[in-house]
C-alpha cells in the first residue's frame, strides 16, 4: 500500500518550468485539449500538460522530474483503449509516445522487427508484408492503435485463435522505469531463460510498471493465401455447435468471429441477403495457408456449417469478398454506440463450450436490469464483446448492477472479466471479484518495487 507521502501531487509551476526547460517548448503542450483528454472509453479528463518525447533519454528526463516534483505521468499510445487507462483522471502529465514512431528494422534473415512504441500497428504489418513476412496480431482499430499500446495491454484480435496475442510476438523490450532508469529485457532469439521474464511482465502491465521505448518483435512467413466465409445460423446455439465441429474436425481458422441477432438487427442490411428469423446469428470464418490446401479446407468448413443448420453462406475467396464480410463486423461497435445514449463495453471471456450457454442467459440479465445487450466477438477463443446499453443516463446504476451480475456468471463458468481490453480505470472495481486478496497484495507489491513514489499512471488497475 502506498504511504500518504508517496501520493503524487498536481503539477506545480516549478515542475512545469522544469519540463519546458528540459524538453523545449516544441515538445510540451500547455493547453492540450483533444485528443489527449480521452480514449475510446466513456472517461474524459483534461491533463495539466502533455509532453512529446522523441527519445528514451527524454522519457527518462520526464520520469526523473516526476519523482523530484512528485507529479503523475500517464503514458499514452494511440488513445484507442476502451478502459480509460491513458486518461489523466487525477491531473498530471500525459506522456504521448506519438513522436517515437520509427520503424527501425525489418530483418528478413532473422524474422524480427525492431520498432519504437509509437509505430501504428497496421504500418508494421504492411512493412512486414513488403518483405514477405507477417505480423499476426490484429486488434480492432489497428490503423490507429500503436505497437507500444498493444504491448502495454497485451492486445488480441480475431487472429489470436490461430496465432496468439501480442505477448506471443514480444521478444525484447527496452523501457524506462517509473524512477527514470533505462532497462533492457528479453532477447532477440526465439528462446531465452536468463533471469525472470521481465519483458512479458511489462507486456500487459497497462503503463504501470514502465514506459516502453523500443521493441523487438517476432515475425513469421506470410501465409500464401487466405479464404473466408460468412454463415448465417438460426440461433447462436447452432453457430456455436458449428464452431465446436470446425475445431474438433482438425481445422484451425485464422479468424472465427460471431455476431448475435441484436448486432445483425443493426448491420444485417449490409449483407447481400436477407437474414430471416428473430434469433439469427452470423459466423465469420477465415483460413490461411497453402492455396490448394485451404481451397479444399474451406469446402469442408462450408459442409460443416450446412450440416449444423446454416441457412445462408457467403464466400470470401477474393480480397473484395473478404472485405465485404469484414466491413459488416467492423461496423458493429459504431452502430451500437449510435443506438443508445449509454454504452459500456465489456470483453469477458468464457471457455469455448460456454459461449452459447452464456449468451442464452443474456435475455434474463436484460430483463432483470432493464438493459439492452449486444454480443459479438471471437468464437475461436471464447472472448465475447458485450456492449451493455441503456436508454437513459439516469439508469447508469442499473448498468453497473447488471455488469456485476454478468461478471459473477462469467466467473462461475470458469471465465475472466477481461479477455483483451485490460483493467485500466473502467474495470478496477471488479478486480476483487476475480483475484484473491493475496494475489492483489502481491501485485501491488511488485508495482511498488517498480514505482516507490507512485508517479506512473497512479490509480489505474489496482486503484
Amino acid at each position: 500500500m502506498q504511504t500518504e507521502a508517496s501520493v503524487p501531487c498536481r503539477l506545480t509551476e516549478a515542475a512545469r518550468r522544469a519540463l519546458v526547460t528540459a524538453l523545449g517548448t516544441d515538445k510540451v503542450l500547455e493547453s492540450p485539449g483533444e485528443p489527449y483528454d480521452r480514449d475510446s472509453s466513456s472517461y474524459s479528463a483534461e491533463p495539466e500538460l502533455v509532453v512529446l518525447p522523441e527519445s528514451a533519454e527524454e522519457v527518462q528526463t520526464v520520469m526523473r522530474l516526476a519523482n523530484e516534483h512528485r507529479f503523475p505521468v500517464i503514458p499514452r499510445g494511440g488513445g484507442t483503449g476502451t478502459s480509460g487507462g491513458c486518461i489523466a483522471l487525477g491531473g498530471g502529465v500525459i506522456l504521448s509516445l506519438e513522436r517515437m514512431n520509427r520503424m527501425l528494422r525489418i530483418d528478413r534473415e532473422n524474422l524480427v522487427a525492431e520498432v519504437e512504441p509509437g509505430v501504428i500497428t497496421l504500418d508494421l504489418r504492411n512493412a512486414a508484408a513488403a518483405e514477405g513476412l507477417f505480423y499476426p496480431p490484429d486488434p480492432a482499430g489497428m490503423d490507429a492503435s500503436t505497437i507500444g499500446g498493444n504491448v502495454a495491454t497485451n492486445a488480441g484480435g480475431p487472429a489470436c485463435v490461430k496465432y496468439g496475442v501480442t505477448r506471443d510476438y514480444v521478444l525484447g523490450v527496452e523501457a524506462v522505469t517509473p524512477t527514470g532508469e533505462h532497462i533492457r529485457a528479453g532477447v532477440q532469439t526465439r528462446k531465452g531463460v536468463v533471469g525472470y521474464d521481465m519483458a512479458h511482465l511489462l507486456c500487459g502491465s497497462e503503463g504501470t510498471l514502465g514506459i516502453i521505448t523500443k521493441l523487438t518483435l517476432k515475425l513469421i512467413p506470410m501465409p500464401a493465401a487466405t479464404v473466408g466465409l460468412a454463415a448465417v445460423f438460426p440461433s447462436m446455439a447452432d453457430a456455436m455447435r458449428a464452431v465446436t465441429a470446425i475445431l474438433t474436425s482438425g481445422h484451425l481458422p485464422s479468424a472465427l468471429e460471431f455476431l448475435d441477432h441484436k448486432c445483425l438487427s443493426l448491420v444485417g442490411d449490409d449483407l447481400p441477403f436477407r437474414v430471416p428469423g428473430a434469433t439469427a446469428s452470423l459466423l465469420i470464418v477465415e483460413l490461411d495457408g497453402v492455396a490448394s490446401q485451404i481451397a479444399e479446407e474451406i469446402g469442408a468448413v462450408e459442409a460443416i456449417c450446412t450440416a449444423m443448420g446454416a441457412t445462408h453462406l457467403m464466400p470470401g475467396g477474393t480480397s473484395e469478398e473478404r472485405e465485404r464480410i469484414w466491413s459488416v463486423r467492423r461496423q458493429t461497435s459504431t452502430r451500437i454506440r449510435a443506438h443508445a445514449p449509454i454504452t459500456i463495453s465489456e470483453d469477458i471471456a468464457v471457455p469455448i463450450g460456454r459461449i452459447a450457454p452464456f449468451i442464452e442467459l443474456v435475455p434474463a440479465f436484460e430483463e432483470a436490469y432493464g438493459l439492452d445487450i449486444f454480443c459479438f466477438g471471437h468464437a475461436g477463443d471464447g472472448n465475447i464483446h458485450l456492449i451493455v446499453t441503456a436508454p437513459e443516463r439516469s439508469e447508469i446504476h442499473r448498468v453497473d448492477e447488471g455488469i456485476r451480475a454478468i461478471v459473477r456468471q462469467v466467473l462461475d463458468m470458469g471465465g475472466t472479466l477481461s479477455g483483451e481490453h485490460g483493467i485500466g480505470e473502467a474495470k478496477k472495481h471488479l478486480l476483487p471479484m476475480e483475484l484473491s486478496g493475496e494475489s492483489i497484495r502481491l501485485q501491488r507489491g511488485i508495482r511498488q518495487v517498480f514505482d516507490p513514489n507512485n508517479v506512473l499512471n497512479p490509480g489505474k488497475v489496482f486503484g
